[in-house]
C-alpha cells in the first residue's frame, strides 16, 4: 500500500499555490468482483454503483479526493469460462461500503475558473477502507456471519472535461486491490472453518467500480503567483 502511494507522490509535482478550490459531486456507474467465483473478466459492471465525491483542489493539476461509495457485487460460476467454475456452480452476493481518501492528478492543466473548453485524463491512487459481510459456503449454501471491515489500494484511471462554469463530467475506471480473500465467501477466517476454504488461498479478492462522475465547483480562484 505505502509503495504504490509513496510512488504517485514522487511523480506528481507540488507547485506553489495559496488558494484552493472545492468540488462536490456523485459517481455513478456498477461494479464487478474478481476472485474465485465466476467469470475473471476485469471490467464487467454487473451491479449497481453510486457515490459521494470532495475533491479539495490545490493545482491546476493536483487534488485532494475523498469518497464514500456504496456498491452491490455478485459472481455466479454458470458465468465462467473455466470449467471446474461451472461444474462447481457456486454463486454469491456481497454489499460494499468504501471510505477512500488519496490524490488526483490531471495530465494536463484543469483550471476551474477558466470558461473555456478543456480536457485531462488524470489518474487517482491511496488508501480504501470498506466494509464487506462476511460469508462462507456449507454443502453449498452461502451463510452470512457477520461484518468485517478490510483496507484496499484504489488505482483509478479516468478523463473528465468542464460541461459549463461550474459543472465537470468525468468518466472513470477503478480497481480496488482488497486485503480479503473473503468477498465471495471462500476464505472464512473462523479456525473451525478452514475445511470450507477453497479457491486460490494465496490470491486476495479485487473489485472494479466503472462510471460517470458530476461534480459542481466552488470556491475561492486560485492564485498561481508567489508572494
Amino acid at each position: 500500500m505505502s509503495r504504490v502511494f509513496l510512488l504517485l507522490m514522487f511523480f506528481i509535482p507540488f507547485p506553489k499555490v495559496y488558494a484552493q478550490i472545492h468540488e462536490v459531486g456523485i459517481f455513478g456507474g456498477g461494479g464487478n468482483y474478481i476472485g474465485d467465483i465466476g467469470k475473471t473478466t476485469y471490467v464487467a459492471p454487473d451491479k449497481p454503483v453510486l457515490g459521494f465525491i470532495y475533491k479539495y483542489n490545490k493545482s491546476k493539476r493536483l487534488a485532494y479526493r475523498f469518497s464514500y461509495t456504496y456498491a452491490e457485487v455478485y459472481a455466479n460460476d454458470n458465468q465462467a469460462d473455466i470449467d471446474s467454475r461451472i461444474q462447481r456452480g457456486l454463486s454469491f452476493e456481497n454489499t460494499i461500503n468504501e471510505l477512500y481518501l488519496g490524490l488526483e492528478f490531471n495530465f494536463f492543466d484543469f483550471d476551474l475558473h477558466l470558461n473555456e473548453y478543456q480536457l485531462t485524463p488524470y489518474i487517482s491512487s491511496g488508501i480504501g477502507y470498506f466494509k464487506q459481510n462476511e460469508l462462507f459456503f456449507r454443502n453449498n449454501e452461502l451463510i452470512e456471519d457477520g461484518e468485517q471491515w478490510n483496507a484496499s489500494i484504489p488505482m483509478i484511471v479516468g478523463i473528465k472535461t468542464n460541461i459549463s462554469y461550474h459543472w465537470i463530467l468525468g468518466f472513470e475506471v477503478g480497481a480496488r486491490y482488497t486485503f480479503s480473500d473473503n468477498i465471495d465467501g471462500s476464505f472464512p477466517k473462523s479456525d473451525q472453518r478452514v475445511p470450507l476454504r477453497f479457491g486460490n488461498l494465496n490470491s486476495k479478492d479485487w473489485y472494479v467500480f466503472t462510471g460517470i462522475t458530476l461534480t459542481y465547483t466552488f470556491g475561492d480562484n486560485p492564485c498561481f503567483c508567489p508572494h
